[in-house]
């Protein structure tokens, strides 16, 4: 059984907390990924929407996320609002946002990061055993 919305939201929602009540001592990284604050700009209203993600590949101020919804049947908001609008903005360890460009992986390219990325986080692979959608990959970069 795929997560609720709701559930999906509380989730985030404690994971913020966390973060606030310990002043940023705990919450900024999960399972050895850095967790990225990704801000969106929501497809049908136009409003910012801003999530907590855990970044699997990382480097040179780039991050790779995963379009996962816990392994649910149905694309996550915040990858069809940037995939409406690649334009994002990324806050890492509380610092501020940085204007990036998503893009999301092509075959090609999730072919070769997929591996590293269900090999070494193993919740990864069992989010796409739980579904028949191919998880999205998405590139986050700065733009420039």
């Amino acid at each position: 059984m795929n997560p609720p919305d709701i559930a999906l939201k509380a989730m985030n929602a404690g994971h913020r907390l966390l973060i606030r009540l310990t002043g940023g001592k705990v919450g900024h990284s999960a399972m050895g990924m850095p967790v990225v604050e990704l801000t969106t700009r929501g497809r049908r209203s136009g409003e910012p929407r801003t999530v907590l993600l855990t970044a699997p590949v990382h480097g040179d101020g780039s991050y790779v996320v995963v379009a996962s919804r816990g392994g649910d049947d149905r694309h996550p908001a915040w990858f069809l609002n940037l995939r409406a609008d690649p334009d994002v903005e990324v806050a890492v360890q509380g610092g501020p946002r940085v204007p990036m460009r998503a893009r999301i992986a092509d075959p090609a390219d999730r072919a070769t990061l997929w591996p590293q990325i269900a090999g070494k986080y193993r919740n990864y692979a069992g989010y796409q055993r739980s579904t028949t959608r191919e998880i999205p990959l998405v590139h986050l970069e700065p733009r420039g």
